[in-house]
């Protein structure tokens, strides 16, 4: 069954959108390429498919394959870092998998993935440096794979070895330990409602969810400020998403999250008197 490029979409979707109906329309599209590229493959056929190609040395795995399976694994590996797996990390592994649609299939996959990764012989580095690879220069799918690690780590504790391994591999992936900060920071501020309802008036919207926008803090200056929100608009480009694999129908998605961005940066100009 074809379902890669629905979870893709509804992933991309979903983490542009910030709400369900996003990750709906990314599903959507994501189906629409399944059926006329032909994503996906069934079970028996890319396990074929993939054997052949390993004897014949070549690689045989999508980004959106690593992806996902290295996803599931790594949440499973950082859940049982610290002896065991709570409620609580289960619960935050299958609400990401409620939010992002998966179907039955998908769900059984992720499960699987999880329970490798949980397992004792799972090589966290190597399956992180196959993600690496396999997205090459795609920084933007780089930190969307962190944002829902630290998402998934955050609702179940966020214990000291799971912030050990997270900090490891944000490195191994190219990120800064001030940018890890930043994105902790302003997933910490939507997670405890800082940022505001949706819909909500650029003038009301709550000076720390436009701060955690922009992925700052509020005593940095105004010429850093700037800087947080040019940084932003250009990592959430519509045409920078749709050049790394973003379907092009789906640019309407990343400009409102690019409004957003701009609503959130004018607040802020207009809290602090900036021209």
């Amino acid at each position: 069954m074809a379902w890669k490029g629905k979870f893709f979409g509804a992933l991309i979707g979903f983490l542009i959108t910030r709400n369900v109906w996003g990750a709906v329309l990314g599903a959507v599209i994501g189906h629409m390429f399944d059926e006329s590229a032909g994503f996906g493959y069934a079970n028996s056929a890319y396990a074929t498919a993939a054997a052949q190609a390993d004897a014949a040395g070549a690689p045989t795995a999508s980004v959106s394959e690593v992806f996902f399976r290295t996803t599931f694994e790594l949440m499973g590996h950082v859940a049982k870092s610290d002896g065991r797996v709570s409620e609580a990390e289960i619960g935050a592994a299958r609400r990401l998998m409620a939010e992002l649609r998966l179907g039955p299939a998908e769900i059984n996959a992720a499960i699987a993935c999880f329970r490798a990764g949980k397992s004792g012989g799972y090589d966290a580095d190597s399956s992180v440096e196959q993600l690496r690879a396999a997205c090459a220069m795609r920084h933007d799918l780089l930190r969307a794979f962190m944002e829902l690690q630290l998402r998934a780590a955050l609702a179940g504790g966020m214990s000291l070895p799971a912030r050990t391994i997270l900090t490891r591999v944000a490195e191994r992936l190219g990120m800064s330990g001030l940018e890890f900060a930043h994105m902790e920071a302003a997933l910490r501020a939507r997670q405890q409602g800082r940022s505001g309802p949706r819909g909500t008036q650029p003038s009301e919207k709550p000076l720390a969810g436009c701060y955690a926008e922009l992925e700052v803090g509020s005593h940095v200056s105004d010429q850093e400020v700037t800087k947080a929100y040019r940084r932003q608009m250009s990592r959430h480009h519509p045409d920078k998403l749709v050049a790394n694999g973003l379907p092009e129908s789906m640019a309407q998605v990343a400009k409102e999250k690019t409004q957003r961005i701009q609503e959130a940066y004018e607040v802020i100009r207009a809290a602090r008197g900036m021209r």
